[in-house]
């Protein structure tokens, strides 16, 4: 796909992508559907509804991220959003991907590599077995934001996503409306900030909370 038609597509959610960011975009989205094919990364199939359901969100959600240059950790990245879009968005980010799934983790890695994010970094295991190793080898151990998105078990993962933030970090969560009082109760501690609804859809929002320090 062209960058024009890429960065039409994505209008509604960002403006500011330069060109060599949407240049990214279309191998990004080549190996998704390849790769879609011999595993369930997404339902999506549709490759203009992958742009705008996948990285609009993501893209979106790195506009109200981003302001300086913060440790992100992306919990359960499947197929990588929003956390390689957010890697795209700001390559002075230190992102890294947590994915349990060897063949997903796999994935994240061609991609990372095919689009020379060299400021991702794919941990393949549990959230839990990279605080318990980030101890042991230095890695950062706490993010300045936690993202998530399409997690399965999502009261229980609020929890374990608060626990990965620093104090004063931000948990973002792409989510539908029908969970945003599910979040809000888990984390009654998080000051969070009005939702804001995600362009071209009815229901889905971007959630934003700050950790207490």
């Amino acid at each position: 796909m062209q960058p024009a038609a890429i960065a039409a597509a994505l209008a509604p959610f960002t403006t500011k992508l330069s060109a060599p960011q949407l240049q990214q975009i279309s191998p990004y989205l080549d190996l998704l559907l390849k790769w879609n094919a011999r595993i369930n990364l997404t339902s999506v199939r549709d490759p203009q509804e992958i742009l705008t359901r996948h990285f609009g969100e993501s893209f979106f959600a790195a506009e109200h991220l981003f302001s300086n240059s913060p440790i992100v950790f992306d919990l359960g990245s499947g197929a990588g959003f929003p956390g390689l879009p957010l890697a795209i968005y700001a390559p002075y980010a230190r992102i890294t991907l947590l994915e349990s799934q060897n063949k997903k983790a796999t994935f994240l890695k061609e991609v990372a590599r095919a689009l020379t994010l060299t400021n991702v970094n794919v941990f393949s295991g549990r959230a839990e077995a990279y605080a318990a190793q980030a101890r042991e080898r230095s890695w950062p151990p706490a993010a300045d934001v936690v993202t998530f998105r399409a997690v399965e078990k999502f009261a229980q993962s609020l929890p374990l996503a608060a626990s990965l933030l620093a104090p004063g970090g931000r948990l973002a969560l792409l989510i539908g409306e029908s969970q945003l009082a599910a979040a809000q109760h888990a984390l009654p501690e998080f000051s969070w900030r009005p939702p804001l609804p995600l362009p071209l859809s009815r229901s889905r929002i971007l959630l934003i909370g700050n950790k207490s320090d």
